[in-house]
């Protein structure tokens, strides 16, 4: 494996319009994604070093800066810029981690936390990407992604990655770890120079697709604004105080897992559905004690991986933010199952999808979030919040392996923060070793972590009632 970057040309490239939509919400505090890795086996740092210059050879995004043109106002990639962009990483020290760690830990609603679940909070919510202007000013550009260590008590270490979701969706994030796992493992497969160019998503939509009237997007623009007013939100604990991103795991064991999926499999249906229900009857039966009304509409957001649809289409080692994201709203009485109010997101999730709305809405949706960006005051109480849920179409799988054991991998979390612009509590499910384990993020103190795990625990109680109605079923 070489260390040496390849002899490429630098160039520049204007952002798309998800693109830059992502500049403005990371600016606020959504869209920071990090990836923290806990090892008991001293990580080999020259070897992480070289695996972290792999993946910028390999994904020429990774080796980008963003820049700000303050003339025109124009926001581009600087790929492979003439200066080389090292990296930027850290290591921290025993003494300097556990000092870190006791501060978050004076915190009480923190202190049944791990290190690395606290040192993961920490990393999302610092924002080296709050002032694009300046930083490019100063530097010439700002870099995308990030990488520090923090060494824990007992031989162990937390590393982290942390990325801009301009360069991140979800895909890349999971693709960036396989890759760093294989190069740190010193096997095959890492890299390949994979990258056909990195075009904005817009650029490589199929023809027609987004094709829409000046009238169909005005009424669609205004369906979305009118309905959003309708929308019931999970109750605003603090909408005064200034924001951060906190994050719960949702956990079930493998063989309610594997029964849950067996659910969703046979109705035709995607984990989504089920977690997005199970979201919507826990926030429901809050509602339901203060209010005599229990009918309530919820905003759900699914967000898919478009590269398969695109022209041409990319694979999951084209990094870059190559997801939309498709507004579905749900009417909920209370009365429901937990399979029926499945079956109902998801189809009505899939229908848009059939429709082609994850292409021909996508400039309406980052019209509508960019005015929200700018305008606070347009959602209720200034909160920012754009439906109760987010959830992936897809949860990432993933097997434990010989080489992540060689390498002393324990545990690791990833999402990315939402404490700017986005839902009440996004979902980032993943099915380890057939164990369900989802993070969920939330804006703090918005929403308070007792009133999270309030609904988390209420969620976990939704999806287990389905299970038994799947037992019943069977017998």
């Amino acid at each position: 494996m070489s260390d040496a970057p390849r002899k490429v040309e630098s160039h520049t490239r204007l952002l798309g319009g998800t693109e830059q939509n992502w500049c403005k919400a990371v600016a606020g505090g959504t869209g920071i994604t990090a990836l923290a890795l806990q090892v008991s086996k001293e990580p080999n740092i020259p070897l992480f070093h070289k695996a972290l210059k792999q993946l910028q050879n390999d994904h020429p995004i990774l080796n980008s800066m963003l820049h700000k043109n303050t003339s025109t106002g124009s926001t581009s990639f600087i790929i492979n810029p003439p200066i080389p962009n090292g990296i930027r990483h850290n290591i921290m020290n025993l003494s300097k981690t556990t000092e870190l760690l006791n501060t978050l830990m004076s915190r009480e609603s923190n202190k049944s936390l791990s290190p690395l679940h606290l040192i993961l909070e920490h990393e999302l919510n610092i924002n080296e990407w709050s002032d694009i202007t300046t930083r490019s000013l100063c530097m010439g550009g700002m870099h995308l992604w990030y990488a520090n260590g923090y060494t824990l008590p007992g031989e162990k270490w937390v590393l982290v990655l942390k990325m801009h979701a301009a360069i991140c969706d979800r895909t890349t994030a999971v693709s960036l770890l396989k890759e760093l796992k294989d190069a740190m493992g010193e096997n095959e497969g890492g890299g390949g120079h994979k990258e056909k160019g990195n075009a904005a998503i817009e650029e490589l939509i199929p023809v027609g697709k987004t094709k829409k009237t000046l009238w169909a997007h005005g009424m669609d623009m205004l369906t979305y604004s009118v309905n959003s007013l309708r929308l019931t939100d999970l109750k605003f604990k603090d909408a005064k105080s200034p924001r951060h991103s906190e994050v719960l795991r949702l956990k079930m064991n493998a063989q309610d897992t594997q029964m849950l999926l067996a659910g969703c499999k046979l109705r035709g249906i995607k984990l989504c559905g089920a977690l997005a229900a199970a979201t919507l009857l826990a926030a429901h039966s809050f509602k339901r004690h203060s209010s005599n009304n229990h009918r309530k509409k919820y905003g759900v957001i699914f967000l898919n991986d478009c590269r398969s649809y695109l022209q041409p289409s990319l694979s999951i080692h084209e990094f870059g933010f190559y997801h939309s994201a498709i507004l579905t709203s749900q009417e909920v009485k209370g009365e429901e199952t937990l399979w029926d109010l499945a079956t109902k997101s998801y189809m009505a999730f899939e229908n848009s999808k059939n429709n082609n709305k994850h292409f021909s809405d996508m400039a309406d949706l980052n019209f509508l979030m960019s005015k929200a960006i700018d305008n606070p005051s347009l959602t209720p109480s200034s909160s920012l919040r754009t439906s109760l849920v987010g959830v992936f179409e897809d949860p990432v799988i993933e097997t434990s392996s010989d080489a992540e054991r060689e390498l002393g991998l324990d545990d690791y979390i990833g999402c990315a923060s939402s404490h700017g612009v986005g839902p009440s509590i996004a979902l980032f499910d993943t099915v380890r070793d057939g164990q369900l384990d989802c993070a969920c993020v939330y804006p703090a103190p918005l929403h308070s972590r007792e009133q999270m795990q309030e609904l988390l625990a209420s969620m976990k109680i939704k999806l287990l009632e389905g299970l038994k109605t799947e037992e019943k079923i069977k017998t």
